[in-house]
Parts: C-alpha cells; sequence; structure tokens
C-alpha cells in the first residue's frame, strides 16, 4: 500500500478510523501489513527507470512490514491518540460492503520484502512505519484541503 496524505487514498481511509477512535487491530491483527511512503514510492520509480540493469519483477515497498496491530497502534500514536477499538471479522465484512472493496485486502498477510531493491543500492528516506506515519500526519494535518 502506498501511504500519503491526499484525500481519497488507503492512509487517508485508515486515518478516518483512528480519528474516529475506531483504529485498533483488524481481526486478529497478526497479518502482515506491506506499506511504502509516497516520497520512497516515486524516488524508487525513478531509481528503477534510470537503471537499465534491473529487469523483471521488483517490490516497491519498505523494508519494514509490520504486523496489523503493531501499524495501527503506530499510526494511532503519530495522530496522537491511545484509543482504537479493534474490528472483528464480521465488522470487516460490513464495512467491505460500504467501502466497496474486499475483506481479503485487510485480512490477507503480506510480507513483502523488496530484496532487489535494496541489492541496487536504493536507500529508503522513511524504512521504518513510525516515521512515515509522523511524517504522513503532520502532512496531512498541513494539507488546507483537510481543513
Amino acid at each position: 500500500m502506498t501511504m500519503g496524505p491526499s484525500r481519497g487514498g488507503i492512509f487517508a481511509t485508515l486515518l478516518a478510523l483512528v480519528r474516529a477512535g475506531l483504529g485498533g487491530k483488524a481481526a486478529s491483527g497478526k497479518q502482515f501489513v506491506s506499506w511504502i511512503h509516497e516520497s520512497d514510492f516515486l524516488r524508487a520509480i525513478d531509481f528503477l527507470i534510470a537503471r537499465k540493469d534491473i529487469e523483471g519483477v521488483v517490490n516497491v515497498c519498505s523494508p519494514n512490514p509490520l504486523l496489523n496491530a503493531a501499524f495501527m497502534r503506530d499510526l494511532r500514536q503519530a495522530w496522537g491518540t491511545h484509543i482504537g477499538l479493534p474490528a472483528a471479522r464480521w465488522m470487516l465484512e460490513v464495512g467491505a460492503i460500504f467501502l466497496r472493496t474486499e475483506t481479503e485486502l485487510i485480512l490477507k498477510s503480506r510480507r513483502v520484502v523488496p530484496r532487489r531493491l535494496l541489492g541496487a543500492g536504493f536507500t529508503f528516506e522513511y524504512p521504518e512505519w513510525p516515521l512515515a506515519a509522523r511524517d504522513l500526519v503532520k502532512r496531512w494535518r498541513a494539507s488546507p484541503q483537510h481543513k
């Protein structure tokens, strides 16, 4: 998931849950979340375009996926709240209907690591979620579209 503060993105959706006090773990919270800060995503794409020697599939994600429970905890901390009600599986299924999405996007564990990208020498500005979450919250709060 590419995380950016723009309206309508996945970060905005997750932050809305946190702001409403619903940003707890999803189901067991033990599913891995692979993510990337939008800045690193754009830099990685530029890096790959410039590197003609890299061909084939390249995972473009942070080198540090984490469990959903920790991911949401760190987002709550970045926002400045400690309250986050967990969502049971049935709640996620109801919510998915309203969001016109699938619960698989939330419940399936994805532990992806960008080995080829790292091996080629790419360095991340935001390799850890807490740092990325703080930056995204700061940028979300500063954005005129959210005032």
